[in-house]
């Protein structure tokens, strides 16, 4: 894993440098600049060294250096391409790089060679010959990638901290992308916190034109339910799922350096050290997790026996609310963007405490987004009765009553839940998904920023994956929702933000190519059947994972979030300078703090925001 950053246009290396230092904790082990004056090309790169670990130095160059690439990522099938590049004349200088295979794979494939790569990435190619600058980033987006264009300048960077580092660049909020912010929780792509700037999507690449200045921007790869028209047998597509599962984490396991597991006890990171643990019998697997004293957050119980289960070597350690303290603003300064899910902060600790030991980990994100793990898609069905049976004025009065329920602070309560299903059901099922996720509704973001919001440019990115889903039925649709949107923006931003502070690489065991392919074109029943979520990844996992822990319900990595956020010191900060309400910021923190109302989604996206370091 590394960073990268690079600009062109006005500028000096003086810029660069302050750019990619910027990204100094997502590569600790060096530094590598390319300053092409004469061309206004400046490329940066700052390494945490992985594979070939003598031979991998950035930027890397082909024979004539008439290409360069700057990257951060492992691609799992540089070998195989390897072998196809010699077969066709390429010479490699290095032993085993999976950089060098870039280099080789643009001039062989030009724009074409994102789709060839298995594994995680955000690069860019300098190619002098066609005086370009290419970008691409991997299909699911774990790796990030921002570029900007100000004033004649290009500039791209592993993290927007590091594009406002440049002194040409002036940075300023963008007041849409904060309105989405609090109607998700996190910025969307292609929106990003500033003016001028943009995250480049999952599975798209960018060409930049330094001669004419042209962009151009394309998807080249998207996640999209297609059920084949005679699926495979359940248990045939059972034995296919293990076997592809098994060839992921074989494909993880390549590092020259330390590596462990992330073990919450859950299905999916159960999967992972089985798998491991099946593959290097002569190794004992390292895993780590995160308990919490609060019970009803609490795994740590079912992490031990999956441990005991595989013979790994078990770390743990517990997460409170002083842990919390201890690390929380170091945390939310290295955001680089806020993010309004909490769990940072775990992860954040899960990372730090498991970099102590190795600097790759594997972990089971993914898992809910492609088998329908989450509650969401229990509420489908029972959604589209509600509306059909209950009419406005009735629904209205519910909700005022739910006002009224008990309000618990465990992890994910009755109350909770109800109360964020009827919030949704104010809407159309194009809706339901970024609803029941918002810290707010559209009318509260209106109250908020003191000006009138349109729901439809609020949830646009939402509603135009559920909009081009036309005859898809609406479990597959929220799968597309889940794997598009929520596990590229939130799970896996958390996941690279959190590793990167320690110089840890985290590999995705669920997101190889071959086996997203496959569940790509199963149908919704072999992931959500009867009431049972996972259902086919369940039947896979039989006599690898205890039955227990497939048969416990799902906790997710949550915090006791509610019940802090009354202990914690809250105000309304600087919302006079950003243009929004601040009674609307003091009521709920009093009505939250005084254990009247439940505001803990709003709260947490206020205080991150708030604790975020600032630009430039």
């Amino acid at each position: 894993m590394c960073g990268i950053a690079g600009f062109s246009g006005p500028g000096e290396r003086l810029d660069l440098e302050r750019m990619t230092r910027a990204l100094a904790h997502r590569g600790p082990d060096g530094e590598g600049f390319h300053c092409d004056l004469d061309q206004s090309v400046f490329l940066g790169h700052r390494r945490l060294s992985i594979i070939d670990i003598a031979n991998g130095a950035q930027p890397m160059w082909n024979e004539d250096r008439s290409v360069a690439v700057t990257y951060n990522g492992e691609i799992y099938n540089h070998l195989e391409l390897r072998r196809t590049l010699e077969a066709r004349g390429h010479v490699f200088s290095s032993d085993h790089s999976d950089t060098e295979v870039l280099v080789h794979g643009w001039e062989e494939w030009g724009e074409d060679l994102p789709l060839r790569l298995n594994g995680m990435f955000a690069f860019a190619i300098y190619d002098t010959t066609r005086r370009q600058i290419f970008l691409a980033r991997d299909r699911f987006g774990e790796k990030p990638l921002y570029w900007a264009r100000q004033r004649g300048l290009f500039l791209f960077a592993s993290e927007l901290s590091a594009i406002t580092k440049h002194r040409g660049f002036q940075v300023a909020l963008d007041r849409m992308a904060l309105m989405k912010y609090y109607a998700h929780g996190f910025i969307p792509s292609p929106n990003a916190l500033y003016q001028d700037c943009r995250k480049l999507p999952a599975g798209s690449w960018l060409r930049f034109d330094f001669t004419t200045g042209a962009l151009r921007e394309e998807r080249y790869w998207s996640f999209s339910i297609e059920p084949a028209e005679r699926p495979t047998h359940m248990d045939e597509a059972a034995e296919e799922l293990r076997h592809l599962l098994m060839q992921s984490v074989e494909r993880r396991l390549m590092s020259d350096v330390p590596l462990g597991v992330f073990l919450s006890g859950g299905v999916d990171s159960s999967a992972a050290i089985a798998c491991a643990a099946k593959l290097r019998p002569e190794t004992q697997p390292q895993s780590y997790s995160i308990g919490f004293k609060e019970k009803s957050f609490d795994e740590s119980a079912f992490a031990r026996a999956m441990a005991k289960a595989v013979g790994s070597d078990h770390h743990e350690q517990f997460f409170d609310l002083e842990a919390a303290h201890a690390i929380l603003t170091e945390v939310l300064e290295h955001l680089d963007e806020p993010l309004g899910d909490p769990s940072i902060l775990p992860t954040n600790l899960l990372c730090g405490f498991a970099r102590k030991n190795v600097t790759v980990a594997l972990s089971g994100d993914g898992g809910d987004e492609l088998f329908a793990g989450y509650d969401t898609f229990a509420a489908l069905k029972p959604a589209r009765l509600y509306q059909a049976a209950v009419p406005r004025s009735a629904h209205r009065c519910l909700k005022h009553l739910v006002g009224y329920l008990p309000k618990s602070d465990a992890n994910m309560s009755l109350d909770f839940k109800i109360r964020r299903a009827l919030s949704g059901l104010d809407y159309g099922p194009d809706y339901w998904n970024p609803v029941w996720l918002a810290p707010l509704e559209a009318g509260d973001i209106a109250e908020l920023f003191k000006e009138p919001v349109d729901p439809e440019a609020l949830y646009s990115e939402a509603l135009a994956l559920w909009r081009s889903g036309d005859g898809k039925g609406d479990v597959d649709r929220t799968l597309e929702f889940y794997t598009r949107f929520y596990l590229t923006d939130d799970i896996l931003t958390k996941a690279d933000r959190a590793s990167m502070f320690h110089g840890l690489e985290v590999r995705s065991v669920f997101l190889d190519n071959d086996l997203v392919e496959f569940v790509r074109c199963l149908p919704a029943h072999y992931k959500y059947r009867k009431g049972v979520r996972k259902f086919l990844l369940k039947q896979a996992l039989g006599g690898l994972v205890p039955d227990d822990i497939l048969s416990r319900p799902k906790k997710g990595f949550g915090i006791p979030i509610k019940a802090w956020l009354r202990a914690m010191k809250l105000d309304v900060g600087n919302a006079d300078a950003l243009g929004v309400d601040p009674s609307f910021v003091a009521q709920r923190i009093h009505a939250h703090q005084e254990a009247r109302q439940d505001h803990r989604l709003f709260l947490w996206c206020w205080y991150a925001f708030q604790h975020r370091a600032v630009a430039g």
